[in-house]
């Protein structure tokens, strides 16, 4: 049976050769990091490669475990140990619960530190991971915790008058307490601060740069437009996304049935990052804010806060990521007007949207990436062509062009493929333009043109107007 066999669904876990009784800091930060997170395992006696290497004296080896864990925790976690034996060796699992009384420290050489898992690694927590720990052991979030404000200190006309577009019923007082964003006597939670027209928490803001080009620069000119948004919740959600509408583009290409939108950016994933950026950042984190970053090839999305769990997203099965909320009440407000599921991943919604887009590739597939204290979301514009692509379209444009002419010299009347594909759209839409061809085949302009000019001069098709406002005529079916 192997190792992982014998640890079962168990995805923390650490792996110990011989237990240091000299050196207990060495496994006790691992103890304090598991309680202080999704709770996790030790195992004794195997070594990094997973062979079992055994040990001496498990029962006295587990005593001394206990001891050192009563001795040296605090909080004591809870903890179960089991002494197994693999290829007549004995190995002990150390299994410790997820804490409820967090933070739980190691006390030792003097001081006392609690500690976290970030991936695989155990370090010590920072101030903002000790913040989220103390809320954590107190049963509370960041957004359910009282302020010093009253209902009647703020306004909340926007989030009334969205509230009630989107669910079709007007918000009462009484919702205020009942949705978590205030007690019976007014006073309201930071949620409920979030929300309102003008809210005292500075952290409450989205910074939005366009820059030209693949790379932030240090100059002004290299923005070509840059927005400081401050307000509720609804507010930046909705000045965000008109950020992005103002400085990103939406092709289309005309079908035989109608037409396909072909935006930059798929609008449902764009939506759904930057609803996951407002409800799951850390708004403990004071002198922070997200921002959105457009560059030529891409968007870039930050948001404070790792994941919630200390997890690293890009070490994770994006299919199988839980959806674990920093900031329940907020969330729910959010699924209240259905701005979101209550259920259910958003990563895999956001890669969907991608892979169902009309110009989607592989290599232009969403890319999430954590640390302890920042999210990032990189999204690829589905429109941007590479360097080496805008070469291959000159070459194609060349022999669009030589081919026309060739058929324009000899005039011999024989259409090729591309003549006879234009002019049956002509039939079909006498009021398009050579921009819609180029749209709808994807061709480039100067082609389309130089066809047209071709099918012009064998006498199949005339302009009737000018090339804005006018329409082709097909004179016969040569």
């Amino acid at each position: 049976m192997s190792i992982k066999e014998l640890i079962g669904e168990t995805t923390q876990y650490e792996k110990k050769v011989a237990l240091e009784e000299k050196r207990p800091k060495s496994w006790l930060k691992s103890v304090s990091a598991f309680a202080n997170g999704d709770g996790g395992m030790i195992i004794f006696g195997v070594a990094d490669n997973d062979e079992v290497v055994g040990l001496s004296d498990a029962k006295k080896t587990s005593e001394t475990i206990s001891e050192q864990i009563k001795q040296k925790l605090d909080p004591i976690p809870r903890t179960e140990l089991r002494i197994d034996r693999e290829n007549n060796k004995s190995i002990i699992f150390l299994t410790i619960s997820a804490g409820q009384e967090t933070p739980y420290y190691y006390v030792g050489d003097g001081l006392r530190t609690a500690f976290v898992r970030i991936g695989n690694e155990t370090v010590p927590a920072d101030a903002g991971a000790l913040r989220r720990l103390v809320l954590k052991g107190s049963g509370r979030t960041y957004d359910s915790l009282l302020s010093a404000y009253r209902v009647s200190d703020l306004s909340f006309t926007k989030f009334r008058s969205v509230y009630r577009d989107r669910t079709g019923t007007e918000l009462t007082d009484r919702d205020f307490i009942s949705f978590g964003l205030a007690e019976n006597n007014g006073s309201l939670t930071n949620a409920g601060l979030l929300l309102s027209d003008d809210p005292p928490l500075k952290q409450s803001r989205i910074f939005c740069t366009r820059w030209n080009g693949y790379d932030k620069a240090s100059g002004a000119e290299e923005a070509s437009d840059d927005k400081e948004y401050v307000g509720s919740l609804i507010s930046l959600l909705q000045n965000g996304e008109e950020f992005i509408r103002n400085n990103t583009k939406k092709s289309w290409r005309k079908t035989p049935d109608g037409r396909t939108d072909m935006p930059d950016y798929p609008e449902r994933a764009l939506h759904e990052c930057i609803v996951n950026a407002l409800i799951h950042r850390d708004y403990s984190d004071v002198g922070s804010e997200i921002h959105i970053d457009i560059f030529d090839d891409r968007m870039e999305i930050y948001s404070p806060g790792g994941m919630p769990d200390g997890s690293i997203v890009q070490d994770m099965d994006i299919e199988n990521i839980p959806s674990k909320r920093r900031n329940p009440v907020i969330a729910d407000i959010f699924n209240r007007m259905n701005y979101m599921e209550r259920r259910g991943s958003g990563f895999r919604k956001i890669e969907k949207d991608y892979t169902s887009a009309p110009n989607f590739d592989k290599e232009k597939t969403p890319k999430f990436y954590s640390t302890a204290s920042s999210f990032f979301v990189t999204l690829y514009n589905l429109n941007h062509k590479k360097k080496t692509d805008k070469v291959a379209d000159k070459v194609a444009d060349k022999v669009a062009d030589k081919v026309a002419d060739k058929v324009a010299d000899k005039k011999t009347g024989k259409l090729n493929d591309t003549q006879n594909m234009l002019l049956a759209y002509i039939r079909s839409d006498t009021a398009a333009t050579a921009a819609d061809m180029a749209s709808a085949f994807g061709m480039s302009y100067s082609g389309v043109r130089k066809n047209l000019y071709v099918l012009r001069d064998l006498g199949h098709i005339e302009r009737i107007g000018s090339n804005k406002t006018g329409r082709w005529k097909v004179i016969d079916d040569k």
